[in-house]
C-alpha cells in the first residue's frame, strides 16, 4: 500500500481553520497519519504574518488529542524573521514551531532551502543539538542541490553529528529532470527517505487544466497553466486513459506513478476542501501496471 503526506501549505490560505480541521479529519479517518508544514506558511497572504498552518495544526491535534499517531513534519529557513540556517536561528525557530504546533518534538526537520552563507558545520551542530535535546527526531533537507546535500551527509559523518535522513524534492510528471539526474541516485545511495513537493504540479495534474477551457481562478493558476503544452496534453491524455481504466480520479493516478519511482517514500499534496482530498485518497490503494508505469514516464519525458 502506497504512503501519502498531506501537505499543510494551504492551510490558513485557502483553507481556513474549520475547513483546515475537515481536511484533517477526513485524512486522518482514511488512515494518513504524515503531514508536512513550515513556519513560513503562509506569510506571505495579507494580514498573515506566518505560522499561520502551524498553529491550525497545533490546535487541531489539541481538540482531537492525536498528536502520538501522527508523524510531523516543519521546516525552518525562509520566514522572514527567520531566515536562515546560523545556529541561534535554528534553535529559536525550533521553539517557536514546537509552541505553535503545540508539542514536544517535531518528528521530522527541515532545513527548507539551503543557505551558503552559514558554514553547513554550524547548521549541522544546531540540528544535532536539537535531536540529542528530544525537541527533533530527524532532520532533513528541502531544496538542496545534490552537490551540498553529498557535502552535508560528508560533515556529519566526519563529526559525528546527526545527519540528515530525509529530502524534499520539487518532483512530479512535469519536473522531472533536475531530481532524475543527481539526486535521485544520492538518495538512493544514501538511502534516503523522499518526499516530493509539488507531486501534483501546482495543480495541472488534477486535470482541471485543459486546451481550449478557460484556466480555473485560483492563486496557482498561472503556474499550472503553463504546463498546457505539447507535452502536458499528452501527460493529461495518458492520465485520462489510465484513470477511466481503473475508475479512479485523474490526481490519483498522477501520485500513484510519483509513489512507484524507486527512490520516492511517499509524494505530498495539499487540498483545501474534503472534497478535493476524496480526489487523491484512491492512489493509496491504486496500482499502476508496469505497463501504465511506462507509459506516463515515456509521455512525460523531455528531450
Amino acid at each position: 500500500m502506497a504512503d501519502l503526506v498531506l501537505g499543510a501549505n494551504v492551510f490558513g490560505w485557502t483553507a481556513d481553520r474549520d475547513t483546515s480541521f475537515a481536511v484533517l479529519d477526513a485524512f486522518v479517518a482514511a488512515g494518513g497519519r504524515k503531514i508536512d508544514t513550515a513556519d513560513s506558511y503562509m506569510w506571505r497572504v495579507p494580514g498573515n504574518a506566518g505560522g499561520e498552518s502551524e498553529t491550525i495544526l497545533g490546535e487541531w491535534m489539541a481538540a482531537r488529542g492525536n498528536r502520538d499517531e501522527l508523524h510531523l513534519a516543519t521546516k525552518v529557513g525562509s520566514l522572514p524573521g527567520r531566515r536562515g540556517l546560523g545556529g541561534a536561528n535554528i534553535a529559536a525557530a525550533a521553539r517557536d514551531s514546537l509552541r505553535r504546533l503545540g508539542t514536544d518534538r517535531i518528528d521530522l526537520y527541515y532545513a527548507h532551502r539551503d543557505d551558503e552563507a552559514t558554514a553547513q558545520e554550524e547548521t549541522l551542530d544546531a540540528f544535532d543539538t536539537l535531536v540529542r535535546e528530544g525537541l527533533v527526531r530527524e532532520v532533513g533537507a528541502s531544496n538542496f542541490t545534490a552537490g551540498r546535500l553529498r557535502s552535508a551527509l560528508e560533515i556529519a559523518e566526519r563529526d559525528g553529528l546527526t545527519a540528515f535522513t530525509a529530502i524534499q524534492p520539487h518532483y512530479n510528471l512535469m519536473e522531472r529532470d533536475d531530481f532524475e539526474a543527481a539526486l535521485a541516485p544520492l538518495a538512493e545511495s544514501e538511502r534516503l527517505a523522499v518526499y516530493p513537493y509539488y507531486g501534483l504540479a501546482k495543480g495541472f495534474l488534477t486535470g482541471k487544466y485543459r486546451p481550449d477551457t478557460p484556466a480555473p481562478a485560483g492563486p496557482r493558476a498561472e503556474g499550472a497553466a503553463a504546463y498546457l503544452d505539447s507535452r502536458g496534453r499528452a501527460v493529461l491524455a495518458g492520465l485520462d486513459e489510465i484513470a477511466a481504466g481503473h475508475g479512479v480520479p485523474v490526481p490519483a493516478v498522477a501520485l500513484a506513478w510519483l509513489a512507484s519511482r524507486p527512490p520516492v517514500t511517499a509524494p505530498i499534496a495539499s487540498a483545501r476542501t474534503p472534497e478535493q482530498l476524496e480526489q487523491l485518497l484512491p492512489m493509496l490503494t491504486l496500482e499502476l501496471t508496469h505497463d501504465e508505469q511506462r507509459l506516463l514516464s515515456y509521455l512525460s519525458a523531455t528531450g
